[in-house]
């Protein structure tokens, strides 16, 4: 018998693992390495052509390519899980109350202003800066959340709470942004599809059905329609997870948001994200393409954007609003530990590779991803060094500035 259970409690155990978040920014570190020397191999091309073979059935307009289905498909599902989570602490966790929630709120949004419009200055003027200044506004969680699991396991809970809200809104920020900024095309009638294939949806959550048979070809029609009204797929996500039921009934061990995203998360971390990393992060990079970045107008706004831009939004934000009694900086933390978290903020891997292949096109897209890829790599770096020094002065004892 025990022989029988060996498979199960591996596979348990392996999908735990994937659970954690460290195990997310690992595998997507990974997946992002081996795009990079995958494209700049000599066999560069074999990975582009496999990241441009198209395949769907062209009649149902969903002959996209292998790199398209990652970025509109796969991604959705990152998007999902990331709406659970949301609607989860919307209802039951830390943005439940306003007072609690309103300094991560804040400062997600001056992380989101001051980026965009340090962008905007620096590009302006330049073709594709209309849409580009919507690169840096984002902040990648798995990346974020991983190097904080990773350096700061002696900071207070707080601050993990802290960067979880703060990524949750940017993310919600993020996906408006999305769905306002690179909406070309609209079909009313898909658009009407998608409206009652998700109020069929939000209908069998508040009468309780638990027919997975019912879900998954709803939200696979759900997905279909909202591609097909021009809206970005991932939408379809995000919509579904803050449709779910996160209060569990009485009788009830687990409420689907939970039970899904325990189910879902793995698949998310180990497929959804590190996959879509490997078609989005296979950049040709050469001596002439870094010398473009810190040359060319819009990659520089893009770089410049994330690392001052998130960090000036985030800390400016946050001291505003505790200036102004909005907020309360929370006693175990100092604005200290609050600038090495703001530099967190400036991973904008995920979504902002997801933004800059929607806004910019051909060489200009690769240099922007390229920004985007050296900017995150010198925030978690930097990142990690001030969030292991703060560590050593919370693991000694020493007390928190006081909040004023």
């Amino acid at each position: 018998m025990s022989t029988e259970r060996r498979p199960t409690v591996a596979i348990s155990e392996f999908a735990r693992f994937l659970r954690t978040e460290t195990t997310g920014g690992m595998i997507l570190l990974a997946a992002t390495a081996i795009a990079l020397l995958w494209a700049n191999s000599p066999l560069g091309d074999v990975y582009r052509d496999i990241r441009d073979l198209h395949i769907g059935p062209e009649s149902l307009h969903l002959s996209l390519s292998i790199g398209d289905w990652a970025k509109d498909g796969l991604l959705a599902l990152f998007f999902f899980v990331a709406g659970l989570e949301l609607k989860r602490e919307l209802v039951v966790g830390e943005l439940s109350n306003v007072k609690a929630a309103a300094l991560p709120i804040i400062a997600a949004f001056g992380g989101m202003v001051a980026p965009a419009l340090i962008a905007l200055s620096i590009g302006w003027g330049e073709p594709g800066i209309e849409r580009a200044w919507a690169i840096p506004v984002a902040t990648d969680i798995a990346f974020a959340l991983g190097v904080l699991a990773l350096t700061a396991s002696s900071l207070p809970t707080a601050a993990r709470v802290f960067l979880l809200s703060l990524a949750v809104v940017d993310d919600l920020g993020a996906i408006v942004v999305i769905a306002v900024l690179f909406t070309e095309t609209f079909s009313l009638v898909a658009a009407g599809i998608a409206v009652a294939g998700l109020a069929l949806y939000a209908y069998l959550q508040h009468k309780r059905v638990r027919a997975w048979w019912l879900y998954v070809p709803l939200a696979l029609i759900a997905w279909g329609a909202v591609h097909g009204a021009g809206i970005h797929a991932t939408i379809a996500g995000v919509a579904l997870g803050l449709l779910t039921r996160v209060r569990a009934d009485e009788g009830e061990a687990e409420s689907p948001a939970v039970r899904l995203e325990h189910r879902l998360q793995p698949w998310s971390a180990g497929l959804a994200v590190p996959v879509f990393a490997l078609f989005a992060a296979g950049i040709a990079i050469s001596g002439d393409s870094l010398a473009a970045v810190f040359g060319d107008a819009i990659p520089l706004a893009v770089l410049i954007g994330l690392l001052a831009g998130k960090v000036v939004g985030i800390l400016g934000a946050s001291a505003l609003a505790v200036r102004l009694g909005l907020a309360r900086l929370p006693g175990s933390l100092s604005w200290l530990d609050l600038g090495a978290l703001s530099m967190l903020g400036a991973v904008g891997f995920t979504v902002s590779l997801l933004i800059a292949e929607l806004a910019l096109e051909g060489e200009a897209a690769e240099l922007a991803k390229t920004a985007v890829l050296i900017a995150s790599a010198i925030a978690s770096l930097t990142a990690a060094v001030l969030l292991l020094a703060r560590g050593k002065v919370h693991a000694r004892g020493a007390p928190a500035e006081p909040a004023k």
